[in-house]
């Protein structure tokens, strides 16, 4: 369910991101603090996804991107990776009618064919009964890497007979051509790296690493980071 929270910094509406992106990073990290397994972070790093998606919507960001599960992960325990697939499909289930209530489109990036099939058909399901709603776009990169996107591209691009591609046509063939790039990309844990996330589309964007752990960040950093975000000065290589 979507609930209304509380704006606790003072942000400029006028100049909010128009694309967020986040490494939601820590679960683990999060749960061994507090003695438990690491499925037990990942359950509550769900409601940290809900809190900042309906935060979100409620500020006017028209796209917000997660890092749910990279093509790395797999190398994880196999009940770490149950579960973690068990929790896409439960939160799709579970927040498709709000999706729908607020306007929001749920989009899915990365190789979705490599999912388990039940997971997979769970996921187009609900980007097809949400395709209608325009007042935002919340995008789910699920069995992403970006390395594997930007191959994906180039052998696209070779199957279709193109002999020659410059950075606008090559951006078509990415997981993420019909979205703007992402204006700030923000890494929760205090980890200061991009772990293959978006290395095409994030080539000019602000970045923003915090040491809190993902099930902890709330709408509070969300606007600490959008706040930073706002003070500097962006020129794409160019002068002020």
């Amino acid at each position: 369910m979507f609930r209304v929270y509380p704006e606790i910094q003072m942000i400029d509406k006028t100049r909010l991101p128009r694309h967020i992106a986040i490494i939601m990073d820590g679960n683990g990290r999060w749960a061994q603090d507090r003695g438990l397994p690491k499925t037990a972070g990942h359950k509550a790093g769900v409601e940290s996804v809900r809190h900042i998606v309906t935060y979100c919507r409620r500020i006017g960001v028209p796209y917000l991107t997660v890092y749910a599960f990279s093509t790395e992960n797999w190398t994880r325990p196999k009940h770490e990776v149950s579960t973690l697939m068990g929790l896409v499909k439960k939160y799709l289930a579970l927040e498709l009618k709000s999706f729908k209530k607020n306007d929001i489109r749920l989009n899915c990036i990365g190789r979705l064919d490599g999912l388990p099939a039940s997971v997979e058909k769970e996921i187009r399901s609900a980007m097809e009964k949400t395709e209608s709603c325009g007042s935002m776009t919340f995008t789910v990169a699920l069995n992403y890497g970006s390395r594997g996107e930007i191959v994906d591209a180039v052998n696209r691009i070779v199957r279709e007979g193109h002999r020659f591609v410059d950075e606008k046509a090559f951006r078509g063939f990415l997981y993420t051509k019909d979205m703007p790039d992402p204006d700030l990309v923000i890494r929760t844990s205090g980890e200061m790296r991009i772990s293959n996330f978006l290395l095409w589309q994030a080539s000019y964007s602000e970045l923003y690493f915090t040491e809190k752990l993902w099930p902890d960040f709330r709408a509070s950093d969300l606007d600490e980071a959008i706040e930073e975000y706002q003070k500097r000065d962006r020129r794409f290589g160019g002068r002020s």
